[in-house]
């Protein structure tokens, strides 16, 4: 169905994981999947970070609104050094089960896998696991699943 000219300008913008600890996850986002912090907002009780792959455009604050891709993490100030937090329901299991995961792709799925594997990240779903040969989900630090696709998929 054709877009309306009452949608046509809609995009999807970001969307938002809440995190435990920023700095743990700021690391697995900017240094193992290679993401950019485009942006900062700290308040008084939570600070947003919003993260982007930005491929040689960069997203300054007069244009972040207008692309699309956008992950926003949201940290709840108290959460990284508070011994009874138990963390947030990633979505994938009860209670709390409903939000899935994001995905990312990349150009040579095992290679990135393999990478992940020498960089000590959690997976959820290898290559060798399951009828679904060309996608691995590996885990971010807060327990979310990122599903790992080829940028083009010949069956």
């Amino acid at each position: 169905m054709p877009r309306t000219p009452e949608t046509a300008s809609f995009k999807f913008n970001h969307t938002m994981l809440r995190v435990k600890d920023p700095q743990v996850s700021l690391k697995f986002y900017t240094e193992v999947l290679g993401m950019d912090l485009v942006a900062k907002n700290e308040f008084e009780t939570f600070t947003l970070y919003f993260l982007a792959f930005d491929h040689g455009s960069p997203t300054t604050p007069e244009n972040r609104f207008q692309r699309e891709g956008i992950l926003e993490l949201t940290h709840n100030h108290g959460t990284e050094s508070d011994p009874n937090f138990q963390g947030y329901a990633s979505g994938n299991s009860d209670p709390g089960r409903g939000f899935g995961h994001i995905a990312i792709t990349v150009d040579d799925v095992e290679a990135a896998c393999a990478r992940f594997e020498q960089l000590g990240v959690r997976f959820q779903k290898r290559l060798t696991d399951g009828k679904m040969k060309h996608i691995a989900f590996i885990l971010d630090p807060d327990g979310y699943w990122i599903e790992i696709l080829p940028g083009s998929y010949k069956p």
